[in-house]
């Protein structure tokens, strides 16, 4: 089926439950960033959750997407169990509105589901159905943040290009470095996405940070054509991250005074002061026309 026609359908079909909101064409979408990374282990979930508690205290209205749809980590890691998650959204029993959950500070986060082997790569029809949902929730967020899975499964591609902003987390660790060019190379080469932000996890200074962000852009510059690379900061290697993790606490909001919780709110200001770029190059931007594209 063509997707135009796919889409049709589902908007049809989402009409007998709700009003779909006049919100896709009209209202300002909010800023989409991925946070990705080439393997798993660096950290990721913890720089987004974090990222998101600093925003929401600054009075961004704040959602962080759970893109690891087979293997669900925010609610774990938060210490939460919400009734509803995204499997159940996918099935069509429940809206997006409807499983959204309150976590610390505020933030909003949509839950994937774990262990659901099926919703390991979505189908067309499931995507648009989601962007149809999401959509609906784009009038009530300022700034949505997909922690993506590790790694490049199609929903890990899917969920970057949808994104206006990616990030890219990698630690000094050789592997780390390794796997996070071949993520580059490969959405670049192949998906045409040529800018990326580098923030480098559990480094013991800025200068490791900075070494770190060195040896990434000289193979990039070496190796791939016309690519930007901004290095976006650092988060410190800190005891007291794990001691939170175990905790299921966001180490921002158990110790606030530590050197990585500054870190946290330094980045999130940052980001918050930060003016959306004008041209929009995701497709998590509420307009048909570039959801084709995808």
């Amino acid at each position: 089926m063509h997707q135009a026609e796919t889409l049709e359908k589902i908007m049809a079909g989402n009409t007998r439950k709700k009003k779909i909101s006049p919100m896709a064409t009209a209202d300002i979408p909010p800023r989409t960033i991925s946070i990705s990374s080439g393997k798993g282990g660096v950290g990721k979930t913890n720089i987004v959750t974090n990222l998101a508690y600093c925003l929401a205290k600054m009075g961004k209205k704040t959602l962080v997407l759970d893109a690891d749809l087979n293997l669900s980590n925010v609610d774990v890691l938060l210490g939460i169990t919400p009734k509803y998650n995204l499997h159940h959204v996918f099935l069509g029993e429940k809206s997006l509105a409807d499983i959204v959950v309150e976590g610390p500070g505020g933030m909003m986060i949509l839950p994937a589901s774990s262990g659901i082997m099926e919703l390991a790569d979505l189908t067309e029809e499931q995507k648009l159905y989601f962007l149809s949902e999401i959509t609906e929730l784009g009038s009530s967020i300022d700034i949505l943040l997909i922690d993506t899975a590790a790694g490049l499964n199609n929903n890990v591609i899917y969920f970057t290009l949808a994104a206006q902003e990616r990030i890219i987390v990698l630690t000094p660790e050789p592997t780390s470095m390794t796997d996070a060019y071949a993520m580059i190379k490969v959405l670049s080469s192949r998906h045409d996405v040529k800018k990326f932000r580098i923030l480098v996890n559990s480094a013991h200074s800025e200068k490791e940070a900075r070494s770190v962000y060195r040896q990434i852009t000289l193979v990039a510059d070496r190796f791939l054509d016309t690519l930007s690379l901004d290095y976006l900061g650092f988060i410190p290697h800190d005891p007291k991250l794990p001691q939170a993790v175990r905790a299921q606490k966001l180490v921002s909001e158990l110790s606030p005074k530590a050197a990585i919780s500054s870190q946290f709110m330094n980045l999130a200001k940052q980001l918050y002061q930060e003016e959306m770029t004008p041209h929009i190059d995701g497709n998590i931007q509420f307009f048909w026309q570039g959801l084709f594209n995808l």
